[in-house]
């Protein structure tokens, strides 16, 4: 018998990095609500009092930075000067720019394209060079790894507790971490669980504790999961009414791998939040993430990770590869094979199969961007199941 231990994290949309994200997910949604084609890379910077918007746009489409900032922060919670940060005063600087032709050049027309509809797929060359990782496993309904589910939902009950006035001392930075025990490579039981949460000044700590363990932490964790074993750190400083940007700073895509797997699986070299789909770094993390779990789901494999790369200006991937982790039914190779004939990982083609053209992105932003169930998440459907299936042989 083989023992293990794994441990995944997440942050509430409180969290000053969340709160970049949000932001710079907001631009993006906003220009491309009015301009489709346009192509958009912003970043946001926070500290106390502070908010700093930079990148670059090809669109011509003006948009009201300073009022979507103000509503983000906001609506995440940050409204009053009494929690340290407040939407409504702070000071906010936008430095979005024009996008470089250079750039621009070789996204809207590739190295392979020659003209014609049927060169369509061809139009659009990759954004960036760069890998990227898809990756999915059969641990948990939603095909992604244990510990990283329980994270985010903790973190999204946390949020929800403190929105809907059920703890009105929470505040919205937070943390929260989860400690799977694996036996023979299945997961087993919750070894650990740590939960920080920012809060007034005015609730005691053993309060906080009790409330967190009964109203987050076991609505969230199955209790055949927790066992007298189990090690609850909540709030192990002792005081965290100082949180969001007045307590640290903040930056987009400072949060990687609480965007994507917990860290059960690689991530490539980009960040996900605002950017425009003609950035791999984003459209392709999702399409790898959309062919993993269908794999999975076909029953190819119990684990399965993609990789793609990509050259700047370039439609077709320089290389695809499948790893399942000993856990696969067919060869790796085949199974390539197979995702060649059903896939076209043609950044033109992602955008369209997945429909990413579209205003879907700040709600990626916080609690993680797969296995969600959400309407505008098409990188999560299973809906190449069979296709998989026939094409394996």
């Amino acid at each position: 018998m083989s023992r293990r231990f794994f441990s995944s994290e997440s942050v509430t949309e409180g969290h000053p990095d969340k709160i970049c994200d949000q932001i710079s997910d907001a631009i993006l949604d906003a220009i491309i609500a009015k301009d489709p084609e346009a192509h958009v890379a912003a970043e946001t910077f926070t500290t106390t009092g502070m908010i700093v918007c930079m990148g670059e746009t090809s669109s011509k489409e003006n948009i009201d930075v300073q009022k979507l900032v103000r509503e983000v922060v906001c609506e995440i919670g940050y409204d009053d000067d009494k929690k340290g940060f407040n939407g409504n005063t702070c000071g906010i600087m936008n430095a979005i720019h024009e996008q470089s032709a250079d750039i621009a050049m070789g996204v809207n027309k590739s190295l392979e394209y020659k003209g014609g509809e049927d060169d369509e797929a061809n139009l659009r060359g990759a954004g960036d060079q760069g890998m990227m990782f898809g990756y999915a496993c059969n641990e948990t309904p939603e095909y992604m790894p244990l510990a990283t589910m329980l994270a985010h939902k903790m973190a999204m009950r946390l949020t929800e507790v403190r929105k809907n006035g059920t703890f009105e001392y929470l505040r919205p930075d937070g943390k929260t971490q989860v400690t799977v025990e694996y036996i023979d490579d299945k997961p087993a039981r919750v070894d650990a669980v740590v939960l920080s949460t920012q809060h007034s000044e005015d609730i005691s700590l053993d309060q906080l504790r009790r409330d967190m363990i009964e109203e987050v932490i076991k609505k969230i964790i199955p209790a055949e999961l927790l066992d007298e074993e189990t090690k609850y750190y909540i709030n192990p400083t002792g005081r965290f009414v100082i949180g969001g940007p007045m307590g640290d700073t903040g930056l987009t895509g400072r949060k990687l791998i609480v965007d994507t797997y917990g860290g059960a699986a690689k991530h490539g070299g980009g960040a996900f939040s605002g950017k425009d789909p003609t950035k791999v770094d984003r459209s392709a993390a999702y399409a790898l993430r959309h062919i993993a779990k269908n794999v999975v789901a076909a029953g190819f494999a119990e684990k399965c990770e993609i990789q793609a790369a990509y050259a700047i200006g370039v439609a077709k991937p320089v290389s695809v590869m499948v790893e399942t982790f000993g856990t696969g039914k067919y060869t790796n190779n085949q199974i390539e094979d197979a995702i060649a004939k059903v896939f076209d990982l043609r950044p033109y083609s992602i955008i369209k199969n997945l429909e990413l053209q579209r205003p879907i992105y700040r709600k990626t932003a916080a609690y993680g961007h797969f296995g969600r169930n959400e309407a505008e998440f098409t990188w999560e459907k299973l809906d190449k199941v069979e296709e998989l299936k026939k094409a394996i042989g």
